[in-house]
């Protein structure tokens, strides 16, 4: 039994959360089998066996891949840089300039990190699972060379629970076929009692299921601390115990599509498209039965004592003998009618893709779209996702960076005050967030034409400060802020140039063949 009381009481309520994640097996069940057959079960293990019994239409399987590939080059693209760390609102605003310089080479070096990290794969497969609505990262410390590991975990590995604020703060990862010898290796601080002392040294290759979890301790007031065990689930006992504390000490990343009122997982673009994904499967199903009706054909006679049903042989070359006056075999004409099932697939689909965020990739058939089109296609697509965009920026992005940085922190790479929002706060640059960032480029540049068409260019020049939106622009754009000179340099160069003015005009006013010492 579990001796730890504070241990125990997450035990049970582990046990209550994984009661609650019972009510929506069955629809994540659905999902998978129809859209991600090739991932692991609920109820049994299928590693490496099939589970596409049930598709006859690869337009989910498909869609959901092109969703998920889709989603990380809007949201986080392979080798590009998708955010940034700029100053927060607790930083004086005449040193923000300067922190945000020092801040640009930080973001430089924690992107040279994830880009050399497994971070682009593993952040796809949880994008497959977040199409059925919750995706699961685990950020772990690495070594010298690898600096941070990621791990997809599939859903039916882990338990979620909400705290008071409704963020996902308690995570229960299951870790079945455990070897005793692996232990020591996966949790070097354990402490092991004799049960598992003595099954490590009976050669160890027994295997046991490890139940890790990190849940928020919301007794501590007024900062981030996470209680960490694991559990040998064999021998009922707490073989790892750790307090972490600090933005980006969790190490699990847990993000989700969309939720109802009340609900602890996610409910994804799958979910609404389940309906359409089964009527799909249905009509190819009954296509493909109707097929080979047609191609076998179907047959009927007089019973006229001769012809046997049970013998008779419908290959080329065949002779059939029948009664004199007898019909002999007469194909039955099919009954089902191919054109009304293609229009029922044609809209099935199409609601497929449009649920699931594919029906604007374009035409292959056609040009490549130009990158106005492009951009346009990026912003409607930021457009439809709405408040699933601004979810993932707070449940993804976020807490990615803020664990990479407690990390490399950790491992003295660099030192940076905490990423909270107030001292330093994460800004997203990624292609979708551009896509909405232009929607504001827009409608600052109608109305500087609109002033300008209007009243001309003195008025404009009167109203506008053109270093302020100048300066404003290339945010909004995303130019990196080591590009765009501080106030100062600006102030300098300006009164540079002013002196330039002052002394040109100085020469102008000197009449021709005047000595050269009135100009000094």
């Amino acid at each position: 039994m579990i001796d730890d009381p504070i241990a125990k009481g997450y035990y049970e309520h582990y046990a209550k959360a994984k009661a609650k994640r019972e009510n929506f097996i069955p629809l994540f069940e659905e999902c998978y089998e129809y859209s991600l057959p090739q991932r692991e079960s609920f109820y049994y293990e299928s590693v490496g066996q099939r589970r596409d019994d049930k598709i006859f239409d690869e337009t989910a399987v498909v869609g959901v891949q092109e969703f998920a590939s889709r989603l990380q080059s809007g949201i986080v693209p392979n080798f590009a840089r998708w955010a940034d760390l700029t100053a927060g609102s607790e930083v004086p605003k005449e040193q923000r300039d300067a922190v945000n310089n020092d801040l640009d080479e930080v973001t430089d070096h924690v992107f040279e990190v994830l880009q050399n990290s497994n971070f682009s794969q593993e952040v796809h497969e949880s994008f497959m699972d977040l199409a059925v609505g919750t995706g699961v990262l685990v950020a772990e410390e690495g070594d010298a060379i690898n600096p941070i590991r990621f791990s997809a975990i599939p859903l039916p590995h882990v338990v979620l629970d909400t705290g008071p604020d409704d963020r996902i703060d308690h995570i229960y990862r299951e870790r079945k076929g455990i070897r005793y010898n692996q232990l020591q290796v996966l949790y070097p601080d354990a402490e092991m009692n004799e049960q598992i002392q003595n099954r490590m040294g009976n050669g160890g290759n027994d295997t046991t299921t490890v139940l890790e979890l990190v849940c928020r301790d919301y007794s501590q007031k007024n900062q981030e601390v996470y209680m960490s065990y694991a559990y040998c689930m064999t021998t009922e006992s707490v073989i790892y115990k750790r307090e972490l504390k600090g933005n980006g000490a969790n190490p699990f990343i847990c993000f989700r599509w969309s939720k109802c009122a009340g609900e602890v997982y996610g409910r994804g673009p799958l979910i609404n498209a389940l309906s359409a994904i089964k009527t799909t499967n249905l009509t190819i199903e009954l296509i493909l039965e109707n097929a080979q009706m047609a191609i076998s054909g179907v047959y009927q006679m007089d019973d006229d004592g001769v012809i046997n049903p049970d013998t008779i042989s419908l290959v080329p070359g065949s002779i059939i003998p029948k009664a004199i006056g007898s019909n002999g075999l007469q194909p039955v004409a099919a009954a089902g009618d191919f054109s009304v099932s293609q229009l029922i697939l044609s809209d099935m689909r199409l609601n497929i893709k449009r649920a699931l965020y594919n029906d604007m990739l374009g035409n292959p058939d056609k040009t490549p779209a130009s990158a106005t089109e492009v951009a346009e296609r990026m912003a409607d697509l930021s457009r439809r996702m709405g408040s699933a965009f601004g979810r993932l920026q707070a449940e993804l992005v976020q807490p990615v960076l803020q664990r990479v940085i407690y990390i490399l922190k950790k491992q003295g790479r660099i030192e940076i005050p905490n990423v909270n929002g107030r001292e330093i706060k994460v800004k997203s640059i990624s292609p979708l967030a551009q896509a909405q960032a232009n929607a504001d480029i827009s409608s600052v540049g109608r109305f500087l034409e609109m002033v300008l068409g209007t009243f001309g260019p003195e008025i404009l020049n009167l109203l506008i400060n053109s270093e302020e939106t100048a300066a404003h622009l290339a945010k909004k754009f995303g130019v990196p802020d080591g590009l765009i000179r501080d106030p100062e340099e600006r102030k300098q160069i300006v009164a540079m140039a002013q002196q330039m003015q002052m002394q040109q005009q100085m020469q102008e006013q000197v009449p021709e063949g005047a000595p050269q010492e009135q100009l000094q």
